[in-house]
């Protein structure tokens, strides 16, 4: 269980339930702020120049439609797991599941592992939670392609981020935020060394993208392919 996470979040060493809210995210402040400000300018500008014309109609549909896509996109729901943590892998993102297999990892692990990949929609919130209680061992950020993130190569040539976690019983879990063909931004708040808890937000992805968990061969899946999973509230798998 968390030790503390916000004040009064537990009693009596239970998870108080609290009431599911949605705001923005602090990542989509600028963005939203320089767009909505631009199409109103060209808007402005279509108006003075054609009136209420056809031409200044369908621009006012698109961009509202536009504009709401992004709201959407950057919304930031406040979320707590409910029931005991321990063992559990909790889904890092909103999203469909698109691999379940093992696959030799080399970078770190040097063996099998058992990688659960699930990609996110232009449609999807886009913030990422850390997937299981423990400590962050060391995040290392690597350029890369933008090949669409739900193929198999996306996972190593893709810009990238890696984020190797460690549970209370030691086991080492890698997360990896992937670029995709439309994201340009990994954001990643993970920092080296410091404790990370489930109900904690790991970082950000701009537009599209995948996020990789790479867990030992045996764990127990929760998922099936192409289930779509709840940030921070669907379980994934089980650790032994």
């Amino acid at each position: 269980m968390h030790p503390i996470l916000l004040s009064n979040d537990y009693l009596m060493g239970k998870r108080i339930k609290k009431i599911k809210t949605i705001r923005l995210h602090r990542e989509g402040t600028n963005t939203l702020l320089y767009v909505g400000c631009g199409t109103v300018i060209v808007g402005a500008i279509l108006w003075y120049a054609t009136g209420l014309s056809a031409i200044f109609k369908v621009y006012a549909v698109l961009m509202l439609i536009v504009y709401l896509i992004m709201i959407n996109f950057f919304r930031c729901p406040i979320r707590y797991f409910q029931g005991e943590t321990e063992g559990v892998v909790v889904a890092p993102a909103d999203g469909r599941v698109v691999v379940i297999e093992e696959v030799d990892e080399d970078e770190y692990f040097h063996d099998r592992r058992l990688m659960v990949s699930i990609f996110m929609s232009l449609f999807n919130v886009h913030a990422n939670w850390f997937p299981i209680d423990g400590r962050v061992k060391f995040v290392k950020h690597f350029n890369g392609n933008f090949h669409k993130a739900w193929l198999p190569k996306a996972s190593e040539e893709n810009e990238h981020t890696d984020i190797m976690l460690e549970t209370d019983d030691g086991v080492d879990i890698l997360c990896r935020q992937i670029a995709g063909a439309v994201a340009r931004r990994i954001v990643t708040y993970a920092k080296d060394d410091e404790d990370c808890y489930i109900d904690e937000h790991l970082g950000f992805i701009k537009f599209g993208s995948r996020v990789d968990v790479f867990l030992p061969v045996g764990t127990k899946v929760c998922v099936k392919m192409g289930q779509a999973t709840t940030g921070d509230q669907t379980v994934i798998a089980r650790l032994k």
